[in-house]
C-alpha cells in the first residue's frame, strides 16, 4: 500500500505519463506562463493609463484655454507621452501645423485636428489592448487541450484493462490520475486567464468611453477657438 502510496505523487504520475500527456502538460505549463505574464504587464499598462487619465482630467477641467493647456502638457511631457495627453497634442499640433501652412478655412482646420486625434486614439488602444487576443484564446482553448489530455489518459487505462485477466487499483489509477492532472492544468491555465480578460475587457470599455468623452470635447472646444480666432483677425 506504502508503494501504490509513492506511485501515485504528483511529480511520479507527470514522469510516468506517456509522451502525449506530457507534451500536453507542457505545453498547459507555458500557457500558464505566458498568461501570467500577460496578465501582470496588462495589469501595470492600464493602471499606469487610467492614472494618465486622472490628471489630464484634472488639468482639462483647470484650463483657462485650449492653448494654455497645449502648452502645459507639451512642457511636461517627455518623449514617447501616451494617454489622453497624447491624443489632444496629436490633434493640436496638427491643428497649429495646418494653420503654420497657410490653411485658412476654420471648419478644415477643426476636422484635420479631429482626425489627428482619431488616429491617436486608435493607436492608444491598440497599445493598451496589446495580449488581451492571447488570454481570450488561452481561456478558450486551454480547457479543450487538457480535455484531450483527459481522454488519452483515460484509453491508456481501458487498453491496460484489456491486457489482463482481473482489474485492480494500481493497474488503472496511474492512467485515470494522469487524466485529471491533465483535466486541472487545463483549468488552471484558463481560469485566471478568463478571469482577467473580462476585468481587463471591462477597464477598457472605460477608458476608450472617458477617451471618446473628451475627444469630443476638445473638438467642440476647438471649433469655438478656431471661430475665434479667425473671426478675432
Amino acid at each position: 500500500m506504502g508503494e501504490i502510496g509513492i506511485n501515485m505523487e504528483f511529480w511520479h504520475l507527470i514522469a510516468g505519463a506517456t509522451l502525449l500527456v506530457q507534451m500536453i502538460m507542457a505545453l498547459l505549463l507555458a500557457a500558464s506562463i505566458i498568461s501570467w505574464v500577460i496578465i501582470l504587464q496588462r495589469r501595470a499598462v492600464l493602471r499606469k493609463a487610467e492614472r494618465e487619465m486622472g490628471g489630464f482630467e484634472q488639468a482639462f477641467r483647470q484650463r483657462d484655454s485650449l492653448e494654455s493647456l497645449f502648452v502645459a502638457l507639451t512642457r511636461e511631457k517627455r518623449r514617447g507621452s501616451v494617454g489622453m495627453a497624447w491624443v489632444f497634442e496629436s490633434g493640436m499640433r496638427e491643428f497649429h501645423r495646418q494653420a503654420a501652412r497657410g490653411q485658412t478655412d476654420p471648419g478644415r482646420l477643426v476636422e484635420v485636428g479631429r482626425r489627428e486625434m482619431r488616429l491617436a486614439q486608435m493607436n492608444e488602444m491598440e497599445r493598451l489592448e496589446r495580449g488581451l487576443p492571447w488570454l481570450a484564446t488561452i481561456g478558450s482553448v486551454s480547457p479543450y487541450v487538457g480535455l484531450f489530455g483527459t481522454v488519452w489518459g483515460i484509453m491508456n487505462s481501458f487498453r491496460a484493462l484489456g491486457n489482463v485477466e482481473s482489474a485492480t487499483l494500481s493497474l488503472v489509477a496511474p492512467g485515470i490520475a494522469e487524466a485529471l492532472i491533465a483535466t486541472a492544468m487545463g483549468l488552471f491555465a484558463a481560469i485566471p486567464a478568463v478571469i482577467a480578460y473580462n476585468r481587463f475587457a471591462s477597464r477598457l470599455g472605460n477608458l476608450e468611453a472617458r477617451f471618446q468623452a473628451y475627444r469630443e470635447e476638445s473638438v467642440t472646444l476647438l471649433r469655438e477657438h478656431a471661430r475665434s480666432d479667425f473671426e478675432s483677425k
